[in-house]
């Protein structure tokens, strides 16, 4: 009988432990969804010679209906020759978010990218993942100082997706 009483009271713990974790789960919202996040990127690398290029980026991608963000394509551009040489690598990145408030809200999985240029230093940079932030009141998706194997850094990210996502309890 004290057998019983111990798996019972072990079963509604381990109910109630669950409920109050799935009561701080957080989502992205509006689901079922699809986005344009433009902003710029500002990455360090050896093909830079570890210089901070800074780009213009462009994200797309899909908010599911569990309220996980994919983003399937990124165009970088700008006027340094650098911004062209991207190959964009693990697509598609997974965007999930892990608290309401900002900063450090968030993480984005499988980010990487690899230059090749004839006659540019190579780089192999990720896939890893970074840790973001994602601000509900001006709508910007940040990211600072995003190490990325390869030598490889995500110095600054800036990108406002339309249409406005949120962060939802």
């Amino acid at each position: 009988m004290k057998s019983l009483k111990t798996l019972v009271s072990l079963t509604a713990l381990t109910v109630c432990m669950g409920a109050a974790s799935m009561a701080n789960a957080v989502s992205i919202s509006p689901i079922n969804t699809d986005f344009t996040a433009g902003g710029t990127i500002s990455v360090k690398s050896p093909s830079s010679l570890q210089l901070p290029i800074t780009c213009n980026a462009t994200f797309t991608g899909h908010v599911d209906g569990s309220g996980v963000a994919s983003i399937t394509n990124v165009v970088v551009s700008g006027s340094s020759a650098l911004c062209g040489y991207p190959n964009i690598t693990g697509l598609p990145w997974t965007l999930t978010a892990s608290a309401v408030a900002a900063p450090n809200n968030g993480n984005v999985t499988n980010v990487g990218y690899t230059i090749t240029k004839t006659g540019i230093i190579p780089s192999t940079c990720g896939p890893n993942t970074i840790t973001v932030s994602y601000d509900n009141s001006s709508h910007i998706l940040s990211a600072a100082n995003q190490s990325l194997t390869g030598s490889c850094t995500v110095v600054s990210l800036s990108v406002t997706p339309s249409p406005t996502l949120t962060i939802v309890p």
